[in-house]
């Protein structure tokens, strides 16, 4: 989505994050991965698994589009919360036999990525609300 700015400037969505896309790539592999899974799990840790996936990049784009900084970092935040959860059904997984090792570290690799991206993005949007505020003239 391209959306004019106030400037008559085009400024690209919540797409254009390198964090959102990565976030989706992860998405993709994560759905791939509980196929293999056995079929009693299909409503179980597999259907968790894709909700708290689904979830990351889902709050990130909603986060982005609430048009507040407050708000967008919240939703990076709980990006970030179902992220951790995705982390800890991935582990689960592999102690359970759904995942072998090596399936499991690349999962596990890619959420870290995904974390240390988000971790940057709260950061910078944490950084821009600070300077905000302190550019607001006193009454």
């Amino acid at each position: 989505m391209v959306v004019a700015m106030p400037n008559g400037a085009k400024h690209e969505g919540y797409q254009h994050l390198l964090v959102w896309r990565k976030a989706m790539d992860l998405a993709e592999q994560v759905y791939a991965a509980v196929r293999r899974f056995p079929s009693h799990e299909r409503f179980a840790l597999a259907a968790q698994m894709c909700r708290a996936v689904v979830s990351i990049p889902s709050n990130l784009a909603e986060g982005y589009g609430r048009g507040s900084l407050g708000d967008y970092r919240r939703h990076v935040g709980i990006a970030n919360g179902s992220l951790l959860e995705l982390e800890t059904q991935i582990h689960l997984a592999k102690r359970i036999g759904y995942f072998e090792t090596a399936d499991a570290d690349t999962l596990i690799r890619r959420t870290e990525e995904v974390g240390r991206m988000l971790a940057g993005l709260r950061k910078a949007l944490t950084l821009r609300a600070t300077t905000a505020s302190r550019n607001i003239p006193d009454a």
